[in-house]
Protein backbone atom coordinates (compact mmCIF):
# COMPACT_ATOMS: atom_id res chain seq x y z
CA UNK A 1 0.00 0.00 0.00
CA UNK A 2 1.52 3.33 -0.78
CA UNK A 3 0.71 5.52 2.43
CA UNK A 4 2.54 2.22 4.22
CA UNK A 5 5.31 2.14 2.17
CA UNK A 6 5.53 5.85 3.13
CA UNK A 7 5.36 5.62 6.04
CA UNK A 8 8.04 2.43 6.63
CA UNK A 9 10.40 4.46 4.80
CA UNK A 10 10.17 7.59 7.14
CA UNK A 11 13.02 8.60 8.83
CA UNK A 12 12.63 9.43 12.57
CA UNK A 13 16.02 11.14 12.08
CA UNK A 14 15.41 14.08 9.91
CA UNK A 15 12.56 15.69 11.81
CA UNK A 16 10.69 19.10 10.58
CA UNK A 17 10.72 21.72 13.14
CA UNK A 18 8.43 24.89 12.68
CA UNK A 19 7.22 23.44 10.08
CA UNK A 20 4.29 25.68 7.87
CA UNK A 21 0.60 24.46 7.60
CA UNK A 22 0.95 24.63 3.87
CA UNK A 23 4.14 22.26 4.26
CA UNK A 24 1.74 19.72 6.13
CA UNK A 25 -0.98 20.05 3.44
CA UNK A 26 1.66 18.79 0.70
CA UNK A 27 2.54 16.33 3.62
CA UNK A 28 -0.89 15.11 4.10
CA UNK A 29 -1.13 14.76 0.22
CA UNK A 30 1.18 11.36 0.48
CA UNK A 31 -0.85 9.72 2.95
CA UNK A 32 -4.13 10.49 1.83
CA UNK A 33 -6.79 10.54 -1.06
CA UNK A 34 -8.62 13.32 -1.99
CA UNK A 35 -11.92 12.46 0.08
CA UNK A 36 -10.03 11.90 3.37
CA UNK A 37 -7.93 14.65 2.52
CA UNK A 38 -10.62 17.43 2.30
CA UNK A 39 -12.42 16.19 5.35
CA UNK A 40 -9.05 16.72 6.97
CA UNK A 41 -9.41 20.38 5.69
CA UNK A 42 -12.77 20.43 6.86
CA UNK A 43 -11.59 19.14 10.43
CA UNK A 44 -8.73 21.96 10.67
CA UNK A 45 -11.46 25.34 9.34
CA UNK A 46 -14.04 24.42 12.01
CA UNK A 47 -11.06 23.96 14.44
CA UNK A 48 -9.86 27.43 13.79
CA UNK A 49 -13.49 29.10 13.72
CA UNK A 50 -13.64 27.15 17.24
CA UNK A 51 -10.10 28.14 18.41
CA UNK A 52 -11.12 31.80 17.06
CA UNK A 53 -14.39 31.49 19.33
CA UNK A 54 -12.73 30.14 22.82
CA UNK A 55 -9.85 32.23 22.27
CA UNK A 56 -7.02 29.73 22.06
CA UNK A 57 -3.42 29.64 19.77
CA UNK A 58 -5.01 28.76 16.38
CA UNK A 59 -1.90 27.59 14.55
CA UNK A 60 -1.02 24.91 16.93
CA UNK A 61 -4.90 23.49 16.43
CA UNK A 62 -5.12 23.87 13.12
CA UNK A 63 -1.50 22.00 12.79
CA UNK A 64 -3.10 19.25 14.46
CA UNK A 65 -6.82 19.13 12.98
CA UNK A 66 -4.87 19.01 9.29
CA UNK A 67 -2.61 15.73 10.27
CA UNK A 68 -5.37 13.87 12.49
CA UNK A 69 -6.08 11.49 10.21
CA UNK A 70 -2.92 11.13 8.19
CA UNK A 71 -2.83 7.37 9.03
CA UNK A 72 -6.19 6.63 8.56
CA UNK A 73 -5.75 4.53 5.02
CA UNK A 74 -3.63 1.81 6.60
CA UNK A 75 -4.95 -1.39 6.99
CA UNK A 76 -5.04 -2.57 10.42
CA UNK A 77 -2.70 -5.08 10.14
CA UNK A 78 -0.12 -2.15 8.86
CA UNK A 79 -1.24 -0.36 12.24
CA UNK A 80 -0.71 -3.13 14.51
CA UNK A 81 2.46 -3.25 12.90
CA UNK A 82 2.96 0.18 13.72
CA UNK A 83 1.72 0.27 16.93
CA UNK A 84 4.20 -2.96 17.88
CA UNK A 85 7.16 -1.97 16.28
CA UNK A 86 6.94 1.58 17.69
CA UNK A 87 5.96 0.75 21.41
CA UNK A 88 2.66 2.01 21.26
CA UNK A 89 0.30 1.61 24.47
CA UNK A 90 -2.84 0.57 23.30
CA UNK A 91 -5.49 -1.63 24.99
CA UNK A 92 -6.90 -5.10 24.74
CA UNK A 93 -10.16 -4.35 22.96
CA UNK A 94 -8.35 -0.93 20.87
CA UNK A 95 -5.87 -3.72 19.23
CA UNK A 96 -8.75 -6.49 19.19
CA UNK A 97 -11.38 -3.60 17.30
CA UNK A 98 -8.72 -1.44 15.55
CA UNK A 99 -10.98 1.71 15.59
CA UNK A 100 -8.43 4.11 17.10
CA UNK A 101 -5.27 2.88 15.78
CA UNK A 102 -5.02 5.02 13.17
CA UNK A 103 -5.43 7.82 15.88
CA UNK A 104 -1.98 6.82 17.93
CA UNK A 105 -0.43 6.08 14.98
CA UNK A 106 -0.88 9.24 13.87
CA UNK A 107 0.46 11.11 16.78
CA UNK A 108 3.10 9.21 17.09
CA UNK A 109 4.59 9.55 13.45
CA UNK A 110 3.81 13.86 14.49
CA UNK A 111 5.66 13.45 17.60
CA UNK A 112 8.87 12.34 15.67
CA UNK A 113 8.37 13.71 12.34
CA UNK A 114 7.09 16.88 12.67
CA UNK A 115 7.94 17.59 16.23
CA UNK A 116 4.06 18.33 17.97
CA UNK A 117 4.05 19.22 21.22
CA UNK A 118 2.45 16.41 23.98
CA UNK A 119 -0.73 18.61 23.70
CA UNK A 120 -0.89 18.40 20.11
CA UNK A 121 -0.16 14.45 20.38
CA UNK A 122 -2.67 13.40 23.00
CA UNK A 123 -5.63 15.35 21.31
CA UNK A 124 -4.80 13.24 18.22
CA UNK A 125 -4.22 10.18 19.92
CA UNK A 126 -7.60 10.87 21.78
CA UNK A 127 -9.99 12.26 18.25
CA UNK A 128 -12.02 9.04 18.04
CA UNK A 129 -12.87 8.46 21.65
CA UNK A 130 -11.81 11.41 23.57
CA UNK A 131 -10.29 10.92 27.19
CA UNK A 132 -10.54 11.79 30.97
CA UNK A 133 -9.93 15.12 31.27
CA UNK A 134 -9.32 16.56 28.48
CA UNK A 135 -7.94 20.17 27.71
CA UNK A 136 -10.14 22.82 25.93
CA UNK A 137 -7.76 22.26 23.18
CA UNK A 138 -8.26 18.62 22.52
CA UNK A 139 -11.90 19.35 23.50
CA UNK A 140 -12.17 21.47 20.25
CA UNK A 141 -10.03 18.45 17.95
CA UNK A 142 -12.75 15.95 19.04
CA UNK A 143 -16.00 17.85 18.11
CA UNK A 144 -14.14 19.13 15.19
CA UNK A 145 -13.73 15.48 13.67
CA UNK A 146 -17.42 15.21 14.23
CA UNK A 147 -18.88 18.02 12.81
CA UNK A 148 -16.61 19.25 9.82
CA UNK A 149 -18.45 20.19 6.60
CA UNK A 150 -17.99 16.87 5.05
CA UNK A 151 -20.04 14.92 7.73
CA UNK A 152 -23.96 14.76 6.58
CA UNK A 153 -26.18 13.13 9.42
CA UNK A 154 -28.95 13.39 11.53
CA UNK A 155 -28.18 15.56 14.50
CA UNK A 156 -24.95 17.19 13.27
CA UNK A 157 -26.25 21.07 12.85
CA UNK A 158 -27.51 20.71 16.42
CA UNK A 159 -23.94 19.70 17.37
CA UNK A 160 -22.26 22.59 15.18
CA UNK A 161 -23.82 24.72 17.20
CA UNK A 162 -23.65 23.68 20.54
CA UNK A 163 -19.89 22.85 19.74
CA UNK A 164 -19.55 26.75 20.10
CA UNK A 165 -22.43 27.60 22.85
CA UNK A 166 -21.14 24.78 25.53
CA UNK A 167 -18.43 22.56 24.11
CA UNK A 168 -18.52 19.87 27.06
CA UNK A 169 -22.32 19.38 26.35
CA UNK A 170 -21.20 18.55 22.55
CA UNK A 171 -18.91 16.21 23.52
CA UNK A 172 -20.90 14.22 25.80
CA UNK A 173 -24.23 14.50 23.24
CA UNK A 174 -21.47 13.03 20.90
CA UNK A 175 -20.60 10.44 22.56
CA UNK A 176 -24.06 9.06 24.37
CA UNK A 177 -24.99 9.48 20.43
CA UNK A 178 -22.14 7.18 19.59
CA UNK A 179 -22.81 4.72 22.47
CA UNK A 180 -26.34 3.85 21.48
CA UNK A 181 -25.27 3.47 17.66
CA UNK A 182 -22.76 0.83 18.60
CA UNK A 183 -25.16 -1.00 20.84
CA UNK A 184 -27.84 -1.16 18.35
CA UNK A 185 -25.53 -2.40 15.63
CA UNK A 186 -23.53 -4.66 18.59
CA UNK A 187 -19.85 -3.07 18.61
CA UNK A 188 -17.74 -2.46 21.57
CA UNK A 189 -18.01 0.08 23.81
CA UNK A 190 -14.53 1.60 24.34
CA UNK A 191 -13.61 2.88 27.69
CA UNK A 192 -11.99 6.05 27.01
CA UNK A 193 -15.82 7.26 25.54
CA UNK A 194 -17.14 6.32 28.69
CA UNK A 195 -14.72 7.53 31.09
CA UNK A 196 -14.49 10.99 28.93
CA UNK A 197 -18.56 11.08 29.21
CA UNK A 198 -18.14 10.59 33.14
CA UNK A 199 -15.13 12.91 33.97
CA UNK A 200 -17.42 16.06 32.66
CA UNK A 201 -19.88 14.93 34.24
CA UNK A 202 -18.58 14.45 37.42
CA UNK A 203 -16.17 17.65 37.36
CA UNK A 204 -16.60 20.01 34.14
CA UNK A 205 -20.48 19.69 33.14
CA UNK A 206 -21.75 23.53 33.62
Amino acid sequence: MKVYRFLKNLNIIYKETNVKIEELKNELKKYLQQERYAHSISVMEVSEKLAEHYKIDKERIMKTALMHDLAKEMSISELKEYVLKNNIYVSEIEMVTGVTLHAKVAADICKKKYEFDDEMCNAISAHTTGKANMSLFEKIIFIADKIDYTREYEGVEELRELAFSNINEAVIRNIENTTIRNIKNGRPILEESIKTRNYILINEKK
